[in-house]
C-alpha cells in the first residue's frame, strides 16, 4: 500500500538551507584567485554576498562580484579548506549556496552624484557589480572616479574589465601597484591618488566608497577626511567579517553590531566605530 507522504513546505522556504547550483564558467585571474560563474535564480544587489558550502567540508561567505539573468559570479581566493575544495571543481559540477545576504551598496543614494570608489586587491570584487551598473546606466549618475590598487602586476584581477572601464566615457580610472611600475599602472598605494580627485568641483553632489583590508580602510578614510570629505559621504563594506550570514553565530559581532545582519555596507559615521 502506498504511504501518504506529507511534504514540509518550510524546507523550501528555509532561508539558511543551501541549494545546489551548477558551475557555468571559471575565470582564472591568478594562481589563487578565480571567478566562478554559477547558475542563480534569485535577485541580487551589488555588495551582497552568498554562503558557499560543500558537504562534509564547510561553508564560506563570498561577495558577489557580478550578476546577470540566471547567474551570479563569485571571485574566490584559495586560502582555506572550503576554498581549496572549491578550486577542485570544474565547469558542470555543482556547488551549494544560500543567500543572498546583506544590504548591498546604497544605489539610490548614489544616483545623480559623482561617485568615488577606492578598492584594494580583492576589495575590487564587492564593487565590480556596482561599477558595471554605473557604466551601463550612465544617465543615472554624474561621473565615476575609480582608484583600484594591487600588490604587483601578477596580482591584478579583472584585467578585461579594467580595459573596458578605461574606455568608458563616464569613468575616470586610476590603476596602481604597491611595489612596481608597470604598463597602464602607477606606482603607489591607493591613498596617494585620492588627492587627485576634483572634490572641489563636486559641491555637495558626491559619495565615496572604499573596500579593502582594514589597514587600507583606515588610511583611505583619513585621506578622504584630509580632502574635506564629509563623514556621511563615505561608505564602506565589512564583507571580510562575514560568517554565518544571519546573525546567529556571533563571529561577525563588533561591540553590539552584527555585521551580517546590519551590513556589510555601512556609512562611515557608523563604520568608524567598527574599524579595527
Amino acid at each position: 500500500m502506498e504511504k501518504n507522504i506529507i511534504k514540509d513546505s518550510s524546507l523550501e522556504e528555509n532561508p539558511i538551507r543551501p541549494k545546489a547550483y551548477k558551475i557555468l564558467d571559471i575565470k582564472k585571474h591568478t594562481d589563487i584567485e578565480w571567478t566562478f560563474r554559477i547558475e542563480f535564480d534569485k535577485d541580487l544587489l551589488p555588495g551582497q554576498f552568498l554562503e558557499l558550502s560543500l558537504p562534509r567540508t564547510g561553508e564560506a561567505p563570498i561577495s558577489v562580484s557580478g550578476y546577470g539573468e540566471g547567474f551570479a559570479e563569485l571571485t574566490i581566493r584559495n586560502v582555506g579548506e572550503v576554498t581549496r575544495k572549491l578550486f577542485e571543481k570544474n565547469v558542470g559540477d555543482s556547488i551549494f549556496a544560500r543567500g543572498p545576504y546583506g544590504n548591498g551598496w546604497p544605489i539610490d543614494e548614489l544616483k545623480g552624484k559623482n561617485v568615488v570608489i577606492v578598492a584594494g586587491g580583492t576589495g575590487l570584487s564587492p564593487v565590480r557589480g556596482l561599477i558595471e551598473y554605473i557604466r551601463n546606466n550612465k544617465e543615472e549618475f554624474k561621473h565615476l572616479y575609480l582608484i583600484a590598487g594591487f600588490k604587483n602586476h601578477e596580482a591584478v584581477l579583472f584585467k578585461d574589465d579594467l580595459k573596458v572601464w578605461k574606455e568608458a566615457s563616464n569613468i575616470s580610472p586610476t590603476y596602481s601597484l604597491d611595489t612596481e611600475e608597470y604598463e597602464d599602472f602607477k606606482k603607489g598605494m591607493v591613498t596617494e591618488f585620492i588627492k587627485d580627485i576634483p572634490f572641489e568641483d563636486f559641491g555637495d553632489s558626491y559619495a565615496c566608497l572604499m573596500v579593502g583590508p582594514p589597514v587600507m580602510l583606515r588610511f583611505t578614510a583619513l585621506a578622504f577626511l584630509k580632502e574635506k570629505v564629509k563623514e556621511e559621504k563615505i561608505w564602506t563594506s565589512f564583507e571580510r567579517k562575514m560568517s554565518c550570514g544571519v546573525g546567529k553565530c556571533g563571529h561577525c559581532r563588533i561591540n553590539d553590531t552584527y555585521v551580517c545582519a546590519d551590513g556589510p555596507v555601512f556609512n562611515y559615521t557608523k563604520a568608524k566605530e567598527l574599524l579595527d
